[in-house]
Order: structure tokens, then sequence, then C-alpha cells
């Protein structure tokens, strides 16, 4: 009895630090899992065997596999598909953009399937001329409802198959979920076309800067194009070191350009003396050390380079307009738009040391669609700007992970064609569909067929290794593989059986019917604070001792422990995709409570009707 205390015990703390929000997911479940071994619960080869979980194996390389989709242009496509047909009609966006992405999601991660998205729907709703609020609450709830459509469309699905598995019942199949996913998607659908609609808000936010459908390169406004939209034609400087310049020598954080000139140093050229050319631009740090010839790049008002060429023997180079001066095979230019509840909001860029901490350069920003003219390291952030960046390409691609600062919403048609390898995307196509047939037809387990075609997406160049990484959601991995063990101890303990006896005995009188209530809302409850992932591997066991207590099939039980775990509507911190529209909706946690409730009981109406009719007790 003090074993399951202690058990109870942890997964009450690890609630409360999930809900709590302020350690990151990842390293609350390092600490569970840290926990279960200094109190003897589990042994560490028992408190780490989550690790080594199938479940975690397929999580990590459907990452990959989205990835390569999303590399390759093919999960743009459909974006801009969405784009061109869709029009400016409020409520045939609202449904075909609940419905598009739902499809998507049933074959990639809900949050994956959202980023995506995410630019191309703000940009349609500034099309159509309405509050992108009135579409992005839609879009995350649509990414959710899609994942019940087929095994692999969210990570609860593969854990309550498993748990059939675990004890030796057939698994669910890949479009066992299919038919219970539609009736949801038609639900989530038919309530937010006739009431869900009329209860978002209209949050008034203007465009602050050329936001385009990243998914189409064609589309994508061109370097010059950004240049303009802030002001920067004129401010765009190639200077050369000269062999005299006291400068020489000296690191670029040493002399202190921006304090003493406000000039803004963006990348540098060496210059080779025996063929007269100079090498491609490459990044500068802080610690880069100027050197005699050396080629800046910089970014400052006329006067200012005049006064620093002049004082420290510097040459000023012609053709200093040209945009692609900006852009190399490895360095591009983006737009970052700051979120409700950014830490960078009532800072200045010198303050938060944005360019050490981000590896980018700020090189303009726009306020209510108006360029600052100001010295850009000491203005002051607000809501709403949005900063035109430049750096590095895998530093932009991790400013795509920021979605609590700021939100990636444009980069250049130079940078995104330069990057895609949309060649592959045949290849990239026929990788998941050989994947998606494996798996249906049990050719072979679903773990080696995932990793199988995560493996098959790097060798066919679809993307690269570096890419892998960068798709890869590595909280969210550490997260499973944290929770599994959590939900091992509360087995070991008698925990589950405790919790399984208790709701037979509150509801089992009323019949196998109440328990399925009770199951769905306790999982939609705890999914409203806790990864939806983690809540299953704690349910879906529970689910199945219940089911045993009553003496009846498991199958649809489990389901609804499945179906719950993607109903979490009505809280911004229960899924990744309610988080990620939070900024750019201009949402508040009393939007999701007000549209997310209604949506998440007529679920539970929707379980109780179509679950014990698909699968008896």
């Amino acid at each position: 009895m003090t074993d399951m205390f202690i058990a109870f015990s942890l997964l009450l703390l690890t609630m409360v630090l999930f809900a709590n929000d302020r350690l990151r997911l990842d390293l609350v479940a390092l600490l569970a899992i840290l926990a279960l071994i200094l109190t003897g619960l589990l042994t560490p080869t028992e408190a780490l065997a989550g690790f080594s979980d199938p479940i975690v194996l397929i999580i990590a390389g459907l990452f990959v596999v989205g990835g390569g989709l999303f590399q390759t242009g093919v999960a743009d496509a459909m974006g801009y598909w969405l784009s061109k047909i869709a029009g400016n009609n409020p409520l045939i966006l609202l449904v075909t953009i609940m419905g598009a992405v739902a499809v998507l999601s049933a074959f990639m991660t809900s949050t994956g399937a959202v980023a995506i998205f995410l630019p191309v729907v703000v940009n349609m709703a500034w099309r159509a001329k309405i509050s992108p609020s009135k579409l992005l609450l839609p879009l995350a709830y649509g990414s959710l409802i899609g994942g019940m459509l087929t095994l692999i469309g969210t990570p609860p699905n593969i854990v309550a198959s498993n748990q059939l598995t675990i004890h030796g019942l057939p698994p669910f199949g890949f479009f066992t979920f299919t038919p219970v996913g539609l009736f949801m998607l038609a639900i989530g659908i038919g309530f937010m076309a006739l009431f869900g609609r009329r209860l978002l808000p209209e949050r008034e936010q203007r465009a602050t800067g050329q936001v385009r459908p990243p998914n189409e390169a064609a589309e994508a406004p061109t370097s010059q194009e950004l240049l303009n939209a802030y002001a920067l034609p004129g401010k765009l400087f190639r200077m050369r070191v000269r062999s005299t310049s006291p400068l020489i020598g000296a690191t670029l954080a040493e002399a202190e350009l921006n304090t003493r000139y406000q000039i803004t140093v963006l990348e540098l050229q060496t210059w080779p003396e025996r063929e007269g050319l100079p090498l491609p631009a490459v990044p500068v740090a802080p610690q880069t050390v100027i050197e005699a010839h050396t080629i800046l790049h910089v970014r400052g008002a006329p006067q200012d380079v005049a006064r620093l060429a002049r004082e420290q023997d510097f040459g000023i180079l012609p053709d200093t307009s040209n945009d692609a001066q900006l852009l190399s095979k490895e360095i591009g230019i983006a737009e970052a738009l700051l979120t409700p509840r950014s830490r960078l909001i009532n800072h200045t860029l010198k303050q938060v040391h944005f360019r050490d901490k981000y590896g980018v350069t700020v090189l303009g920003i726009q306020r209510l669609g108006t360029p600052l003219t100001e010295n850009l390291g000491d203005t002051t952030l607000r809501f709403g700007d949005t900063l035109l960046v430049q750096g590095p390409w895998e530093k932009i691609h991790l400013l795509r992970e920021e979605n609590r600062d700021f939100v990636v919403v444009g980069e250049s048609r130079e940078m995104l064609e330069a990057q895609r390898t949309y060649e592959r995307a045949p290849i990239a196509i026929a990788v998941m569909l050989g994947m998606l047939l494996l798996m249906v037809f049990d050719v072979m387990e679903g773990v080696t067929a995932v990793l199988l075609a995560a493996a098959a997406m790097i060798l066919s160049g679809c993307l690269t290794v570096e890419d892998a990484h960068r798709s890869m959601n590595w909280e969210s991995v550490i997260l499973m593989a944290g929770m599994l063990p959590l939900a091992t101890a509360l087995q070991k303990t008698g925990g589950i059986t405790f919790i399984a006896e208790l709701l037979s005995a509150s509801l089992g009188s009323w019949g196998p019917l109440a328990i399925l209530a009770g199951l769905f809302v306790l999982t939609s409850t705890f999914s409203l604070f806790i990864s939806n992932t983690a809540t299953t591997v704690v349910m879906a066991p529970i689910a199945y001792q219940a089911a045993t207590a009553l003496g009846v099939a498991p199958q649809a039980l489990i389901m609804a422990v499945a179906m719950a775990a993607s109903t979490c509507f009505a809280s911004p911190i229960g899924s990744s995709s309610n988080t990620l529209v939070l900024g750019p909706g201009g949402y508040r946690f009393e939007d999701y409570v007000r549209i997310g409730l209604p949506l998440q009981l007529l679920m539970l109406l929707g379980a109780l009707l179509l679950l014990p009719l698909l699968f008896p007790f």
C-alpha cells in the first residue's frame, strides 16, 4: 500500500509539473524516471526500459518521415492547393481547413500538420479580410481530430493498440480507427460550422509583413521584395578592411561597431590574393576576427558607414544595393512575428542578446506594417512586431521551433528554392505509401516499417541527416520514454488495479457504458493538462483492467481512451497544436474553454453512441 501511495504521489506531482509549465516536459519525464529509481519502485533497468520501447521508436521514425514529406514539398503542396480552392468565404474556409488538416494529420503528427498550415491559414485570413483568430483554432482542432483517423495519426492510438498486444489480443488495425475518426470529424466540423465559429473571438491583427504561403517558392517574396518592405535599400553596404585599418586583429565584439557607429555586421568574405575574387559570404560571431582585406557586409545609415570608413580606414565597395549579396548557399533571410506571450516584448534586442542567443541578425523591424528607422538594437519590441532576420539556414530552421516567443511566418523565395528537394517528391510519396502498405497488410512489425521508411527518406536524399535531426521533436520522444516507466510502476504496485476496481465499484452497477463514459471523461480531463500520450500510457491499462473486472471485451473501453486523449480542446497547454496557434491567433485561456468544452462533451456523446456498435461489449 505504501508503494502504491508513492506511485500515485509521483503521478500527481508529475501532472502538477506538466500543468505548471515552468519546466520542460522532457525534463519532468526524466525527473520522474529518477524519482522511480530513488524511491525503489523500479530498478534502473525497468525505469530506463521506455527508451527501447517500440512505441518510442515508432514516434521517432514518424517525425523523420514527416520531415521528408515537408522537405520535398509534398506536405506543402497540399497547403498551397488549399489556398487556391477555398476562396474567401469564412464558412467554406473553416470547413476546408479542418478537413484538409485532418487528412494530413492522419499520416503525420498533428503538430507538424499545424506547423505546415499555420502561415498558409494566416495568409488566407488576411486575403479574405477576416481575423486569423477565426480560423486558427479550428485548424488546431481539426489536426487533433485528424489524429483519430488512423493507427499512426497520433501516438495515443499506437499506445492503445499496444495495450491489446500486451495481453495477447489482436491489435487495432491501421484503419480500425477510421470509422470512429470520421464520425468524430463530422461532429467537430458540424459544431464549428454551426455554433463554434460564432464563439470564436475576432482579434485584430494587421499584417505586419509579407506573409505568404511558404509551401510554394513561386508565391514567396523575393529577397528584394522583403528588403523593400523594410525600407532597407540604401542601408546595406559592403566594406573592405584596408591593410592600414587599426581594427585589424580585433574581434567584432572588441570593435564595438554597433555601439560606436550604429552599424551591424551581417557576414563577411575573405579575399584570396591569387584568384582575385572573393569567397562566398559566411556568418559572423562576436569572436570573429577582423583581418586585412576582409569584406564586411554591414547594415547602417549612409552617414554612419561613411564615418566608419573615414575613422577606421575601411573602403566602401560599389554595387552595395544588390540583394543577392545577402544570400548564399548557407545564408538566408526570413520574417519572425512576435507572439502575445513573447518574452522579447518590452525589451530591446541588446537586452535579450538576440544575436548571440539565436545566431541570426535582425536586418529590420516592422510595426503595424511600417518599417522602423531608429537604431534597431535600442528599439523596445512590442507584440505584433515583425523582425526580418538573416543568418545560416540551420539557425533559421531552429527559429521555427521557438513558438513561444515568435513564429517564423515567411522566408525568401531564393532561400526556399535552394533548400527544397522538389525533384525527390515522387520518392517521398513512394516511401510514405510503401510504409502504409507494409503496416496495413501486416507485412512486418509496425516499428520495422516506420524505421525502414525513415531510413529510406534519408538514403534517397529526401532529407539530410541534419534535416532529420531538426524534424525530430525530442521533447515528445523523451516524454514518451519517461512516462512509460511511470505506468509500469502503477501496474507493479497495484495502482492501476486499484483505480480500475474503484471505477468498476462506483460505475459498474450502471453497466459497461457508464464505465466507458467514466474513462472518457477521466482521460479527456487529464489530457487538458498533461500530454495526451502520457495520459494514454496511464489510462489504457486501467481500461483493460476495468473490462476484465466487468467480464467484457476491452476493445471499446480502450478505444474510448484513445479517442478521449485527442479531445484536449479546452486548454492551450494540453496539446502542442493548441499552443502553436495561441500566439498568432491572439487567443486567451477562456477562448479554449468556451469553445473546446462543449466540443469535448459532444465527442463524449459520439463515443457513447458509436463505440458500443463497432466494438460490442
